[in-house]
């Protein structure tokens, strides 16, 4: 199949959107498919057609300088998407590519997929502080943008609970993204892991807290630091190591010098998506207290690098987090805590490994690959019938109007 994956937002910029997409090309890839990406331009960006990636020219998002959106190339899309002779267009984006996505899939008469990734109502404060767009709006944009759809894929239930509110009509499935599991079993050495630690002035046996996130207010990573003297009363040398950048690290930053945590709160900064698996690899325990997460990638991320997990309850987690061996939920900080010195003070044994494995199977990239790819072939399977009805149709019409 060739496929085309249409997306405003991919590396070198850092999220949980592009990662996903990632995933999803490299295993579409594994399983022999071709697989091209149509996105926006990026300064950093050093890849280019020869692998696959075609950019069309960008600005950066209003209120959201961090991401780009394409603001032209339709002709030049729809002229590459013929010469790639696309059999699927895969939009990942809402905005400007995404829209030429359902454009070029009309043109050419092929199949249309839609993964619905942000819930967008978390977001309303970016965009003139929530004045402009109320969550109604973003109900009836989404319902306009998503009619006429092949199919649209829901990451999680949470997700598909919000499409249906929307009264989204065409065909939804839940297909979770995947982890590419071969990336995050791989193990540094204990030697690389000593370095790695030692890098933010760690030694061996240092507890240490990771978030791995974008640092935005919605991320919650204030409620984190705020815990961390309730950890330090009973875990005097824990560490709260934050990676990411974002639009709330200078308040984060103020509020870890407010606490006179800074001699247990490291902000990491932003880092490739490359180095992430060595992260996962040093901390003892996963921390998020987001409550906007649509998929729970990180989450994901943890139980494959082995690490348990303590986050905020959702509906996903709900489904995820079914053994302490896998990690716990919070609502309440003391319960964040808790859940905290569990996994500091008590370090990981070979039950807790093997119920990890038991989850990793659903959520591994090449499952989601396969999921994906038999929702692409139910998707054509429908258009084509579709198509023949209209096209009997309009025989039984021609051969009515001969009659008179």
């Amino acid at each position: 199949m060739n496929i085309g994956l249409f997306t405003d937002t991919y590396f070198p910029q850092v999220s949980g959107v592009a990662t996903s997409i990632k995933t999803l090309r490299d295993e579409l890839i594994a399983q022999g498919h071709h697989v091209y990406i149509f996105t926006s331009s990026d300064p950093r960006a050093t890849d280019s057609p020869e692998d696959g990636i075609y950019r069309f020219p960008s600005v950066p998002f209003v209120s959201f300088k961090d991401r780009r959106i394409a603001f032209t190339g339709w002709l030049k899309v729809l002229r590459i998407a013929r010469k790639l002779d696309l059999d699927i267009v895969h939009n990942q984006t809402e905005f400007s590519l995404g829209v030429m996505g359902k454009m070029v899939a009309k043109e050419l008469g092929i199949p249309c997929i839609h993964t619905y990734h942000t819930m967008y109502q978390d977001y309303l404060h970016y965009i003139a502080n929530g004045r402009v767009l109320k969550p109604k709006d973003v109900a009836r944009l989404a319902h306009l943008y998503l009619k006429n759809m092949a199919g649209v894929i829901a990451p999680s239930e949470r997700v598909l609970d919000t499409l249906e509110s929307y009264h989204v009509e065409s065909p939804i499935r839940v297909i979770p993204t995947g982890v590419n599991l071969r990336v995050y079993r791989l193990q540094d050495t204990p030697e690389q892991k000593l370095s790695m630690r030692q890098k933010y002035g760690y030694d061996r046996d240092t507890p240490v807290l990771l978030s791995l996130s974008r640092l935005a207010f919605e991320k919650n990573i204030q409620e984190l630091i705020a815990s961390m003297p309730d950890v330090l009363a009973k875990e005097p040398t824990a560490q709260l190591l934050i990676v990411g950048d974002g639009p709330a690290r200078q308040s984060l930053e103020r509020q870890v010098r407010e606490m006179n945590l800074r001699d247990h709160v490291t902000f990491a900064g932003q880092i490739s998506n490359d180095e992430v698996p060595h992260y996962y690899q040093i901390a003892d325990v996963f921390v998020s207290a987001s409550d906007s997460e649509s998929q729970g990638l990180t989450y994901d991320e943890s139980l494959a690098s082995d690490v348990p997990i303590v986050v905020r309850r959702s509906e996903y987690t709900d489904q995820l987090i079914d053994d302490p061996g896998i990690g716990m939920s919070f609502q309440k900080r003391a319960d964040l805590v808790k859940g905290i010195l569990h996994y500091i003070q008590n370090p990981p044994v070979e039950e807790a490994k093997v119920k990890r494995e038991q989850k990793l199977h659903d959520i591994s990239a090449e499952v989601f690959g396969r999921r994906v790819v038999e929702f692409y072939e139910d998707c054509q399977m429908r258009v084509a019938e579709e198509q023949a009805l209209k096209q009997e149709h309009r025989r039984h019409l021609f051969h009515h109007s001969r009659r008179f």
